[in-house]
């Protein structure tokens, strides 16, 4: 396993991270559990989850995989929807009795969609007074948020952090060969956190799954691509033991992108990102789960 810098939080880990929603989809829980196992055994330490995955689920079969001493060889990451106190607190709570564990290395605002929501967040009585707190009493170590719909969403996130003078440790962002010719997060949102030594977490590198289904690149090439970009990690979902071991085989014969392998790889996606049909995250409500869950937000 090869092993990257978290920002300037001092922690280093794995340049691929095993993506929590997939954890939901297999029939068997015992699957899951010997994924997320497997994945720390062979040196995979950074595990991706959400207080909202499948009602929870993914988190309890995390938890699961967690005991018998593996919660140790892992940097556990999960994420809160709540913008008020109040709700943080309850949700962050509940993931952590799901995770079996009394901390979460970091706690990250999950799916920051919409322009008003950093104002939600850091506003009196917000969810970040809960997160501070929580951090305070040691059930979290870093703070950051993710989202997958605009890099100008992005950008009024960190905005309005230097605003109240706070620094997030990590940012999450979609990050693949169709993003870099279209409403770009690598262009727009990437030099910033670079900048500000943001821990930078690359998500959805194949597009869930509609970047495969373009049938322009591979698999194999959509994941060299993210993991070739100056990120501390790329999470990939995993439903299978055989896409653990893609991801696996990607990292130990990892070599970057050639500039001129760079070149080629956008030259054959550009026709099919141009309208953002491979990226439905940024054109579409298909992945807004809080937009069918309002609720979850209060």
């Amino acid at each position: 396993m090869k092993y990257r810098d978290l920002g300037q939080t001092g922690e280093r880990v794995s340049m691929v991270g095993v993506g929590g929603f997939h954890l939901s989809k297999p029939d068997d829980p015992q699957l899951a559990i010997r994924i997320v196992r497997a994945a720390l055994d062979s040196g995979i330490n950074f595990l991706d989850n959400s207080w909202d995955y499948a009602e929870g689920e993914s988190e309890r079969r995390m938890g699961n995989a967690l005991r018998d001493g593996y919660r140790d060889k892992a940097f556990l990451m999960t994420k809160i929807d709540a913008r008020s106190a109040k709700g943080a607190t309850r949700q962050l709570e509940e993931s952590l009795q799901r995770l079996q564990t009394d901390h979460v290395d970091l706690l990250q605002f999950h799916e920051v969609i919409r322009m008003e929501e950093p104002d939600l967040i850091f506003a009196p009585g917000g969810a970040l007074e809960a997160v501070l707190r929580a951090r305070e009493q040691g059930k979290l170590r870093f703070i950051g948020f993710t989202g997958h719909k605009s890099p100008e969403i992005h950008k009024r996130m960190l905005e309005v952090a230097d605003r109240h003078n706070f620094s997030f440790d990590t940012l999450q962002m979609p990050l693949n060969v169709m993003d870099a010719h279209y409403h770009s997060f690598e262009q727009a949102v990437l030099p910033i956190a670079l900048k500000k030594q943001i821990g930078v977490l690359g998500m959805k590198p194949m597009g869930d799954p509609f970047i495969l289904q373009s049938k322009t690149v591979n698999a194999s090439e959509c994941l060299r691509y993210a993991m070739s970009l100056p990120v501390s990690v790329t999470i990939t979902g995993v439903d299978s033991m055989a896409i653990l071991q893609q991801a696996l085989d990607l990292v130990s014969n990892f070599k970057p992108l050639t500039p001129p392998e760079r070149a080629a790889l956008l030259a054959k996606t550009a026709r099919a990102a141009e309208n953002g049909e491979t990226e439905r995250y940024k054109v579409s409500q298909h992945f807004d789960s809080t937009e069918l869950h309002p609720e979850w937000l209060s």
